[in-house]
Parts: structure tokens; C-alpha cells; sequence
């Protein structure tokens, strides 16, 4: 039996499971605080996030929980060769992704192009609590926000409260403590219809799923999603409807599933070379099994 909260925050479903009931009040004041931080870090819809607030081209001295966001996101490029990358703030924007993904209507307007300066991500420089992002770059931490945060509560909480936790945010799935006997069993099904299959996740370890098929509108005559190439400065082609990966972190298994759907064809190799385990659906539905993720038959990863 388990103690247990559900709730939206971000526009997606929030999920919260400890294997102690009677910690759940005190497990749930921990995650909205980690909750809060977080959105009052780099929301980039909230004109008063200190994401927003950030002059650029020069270093500034940020909180420790911007600056722990940033070099994730920052770790999260360099393991994934820049193909996860928190500068396309303004490249978002251009395909419409400027505000909540509940107030975007689709529109009759193309997606703009945009004119980037010759920097990437390597060029933001984070030092300790110092920052510099150079004059036309925007962050947008939307990549890896998520998944650092469901690791920072499901840490927190197993640490303060002694229990076994699963903390789970639109997808981005961490765990710490002492796992239920058997795992934590979870379901991976992206939408209604979608394939759908059940693995069992070890504790202390995470699971993330990036996808195609939500957070999409269309613009002109396109459908797009929010997880964009940096190599074209687009949405990434809808090769795979769903990515799922297992890994240490949610926020490493996060870089991984939006590496491969930006990857298209070619992420098949760079998941094996990853040796992490990774379930991948093609758009005619089709399902990929990598590096001793278990066939759709079976119920433990």
C-alpha cells in the first residue's frame, strides 16, 4: 500500500508514491517546494522566473537552484552532442511555443525562421553561481527542467523522510529508497491506443518518455511539436511517435529520449552505443527494443 497525490502542474500530470501512507503530507510539502523553486527559477512564460530576468552578455550571480538547472541542462548537451540543447528559446518562439502550451492556437502564420548567431550552447559559460549567456542566445530549460526536478524530490524525500519514493512529472520518472518488492511497476503508454507495455523500475533508478504525439498545434499548414532540432532550427521530424529509456537519473534518461527524437533515423545507433535500455515507437507504430529492455510480453525490466 502506498501514500499518494496526483495533480497538474505545468501543464502535465504530476504523480507522487511513497511506500510509507503516513509520510505522504510531508513528502508532497517537499516536492511543492522543490516544485516552486524550480518554476520560480526558470519559467520561461513568467515574465518574473529569473530565467526571464537574465541580462545576457555579461556574467551575472544567479541562485543556486538556477544554477544547478543550468548545468544539467549544460551536461545534458555535452552527453548528447548538442542534439539536447537549452539555447532555442527564441527558435521556440518562432514556431509558435511562446507561451503555456494551453493558451497556443493553431494559426494560419508559418513558422517564422530565425536568424541565429554562429554560438552554441558551448559558448554559455557557468562558473559556481556565475553566468554568462552571450548576446543572442535565450535559455529555455524546458528540455531538462522536468526530469532535474523529479530527481531532486525523489532524492530529498527518500534522504528526509526514510522512505521509498516515486516521483513522476509529465514522463520524467525518478525513484530513491527502498523499492516495493518487485519494483516500482509502471505502465508506458504515452496516449490512448499507443502501444503500451508494463516494466518494473529498480530503486534508484529513472525512467523518461519524450514524445511526437503532445504538446503539438499546427502553424500554416504544419504540425509541429516542442521538441526542436538545433541542427535546422525546427521541429525534429517525426520519425518516432515515443521514446523511453531507463537510466541512473531521469534527467540523463531525459537527454537520451530527446536526443534520439531529434536523431530520427540514426538514434537506433546511438542508443546501443548508450548501453541504456530503450523502447522506441515509429510512426506506424512499430516498436524498437534496445539494450535488454524486455519484449512487450513480459512485465520486469
Amino acid at each position: 500500500m502506498f501514500g499518494e497525490r496526483a495533480w497538474r502542474i505545468w501543464s502535465c500530470d504530476a504523480h507522487l508514491l511513497v511506500t510509507d501512507p503516513s509520510r505522504v503530507d510531508e513528502a508532497s510539502a517537499i516536492a511543492d517546494a522543490w516544485l516552486t523553486a524550480v518554476g520560480d527559477a526558470c519559467d520561461r512564460f513568467r515574465p518574473d522566473s529569473e530565467l526571464r530576468r537574465l541580462p545576457s552578455g555579461r556574467p551575472v550571480s544567479i541562485s543556486p537552484t538556477l544554477a544547478h538547472l543550468v548545468d544539467t541542462a549544460l551536461q545534458a548537451a555535452a552527453e548528447t552532442d548538442g542534439l539536447c540543447d537549452p539555447t532555442l528559446g527564441r527558435v521556440l518562439d518562432a514556431a509558435g511555443y511562446d507561451r503555456d502550451i494551453r493558451l497556443i492556437l493553431d494559426e494560419d502564420r508559418p513558422v517564422r525562421v530565425v536568424m541565429r548567431p554562429p554560438l552554441t550552447w558551448q559558448a554559455v559559460q557557468l562558473d559556481g553561481d556565475r553566468l554568462t549567456v552571450p548576446e543572442g542566445l535565450e535559455l529555455d530549460l524546458g528540455a531538462t527542467a522536468k526530469a532535474a526536478a523529479a530527481d531532486l524530490i525523489a532524492r530529498d524525500i527518500a534522504a528526509e523522510l526514510g522512505c521509498g519514493v516515486l516521483m513522476n512529472l509529465g514522463g520524467d520518472l525518478a525513484t530513491a529508497g527502498p523499492a516495493p518488492d518487485g519494483g516500482w511497476q509502471v505502465t508506458v503508454r504515452d496516449a490512448p491506443g499507443e502501444p503500451e507495455t508494463q516494466v518494473a523500475v529498480q530503486a534508484g533508478y529513472a525512467l523518461a518518455t519524450s514524445s511526437t504525439l503532445k504538446r503539438t498545434w499546427r502553424r500554416g499548414d504544419e504540425q509541429v511539436h516542442h521538441i526542436t532540432d538545433p541542427r535546422l532550427g525546427r521541429p525534429a521530424a517525426a520519425v518516432w511517435r515515443t521514446v523511453s529509456v531507463v537510466a541512473p537519473t531521469a534527467a540523463r534518461a531525459n537527454a537520451a529520449t530527446t536526443a534520439a527524437v531529434v536523431a530520427g533515423e540514426s538514434a537506433v545507433d546511438g542508443l546501443l552505443a548508450s548501453g541504456l535500455p530503450a523502447r522506441l515507437v515509429a510512426a506506424d507504430r512499430g516498436v524498437v527494443l534496445l539494450n535488454g529492455w524486455p519484449a512487450e510480453t513480459m512485465a520486469v525490466a
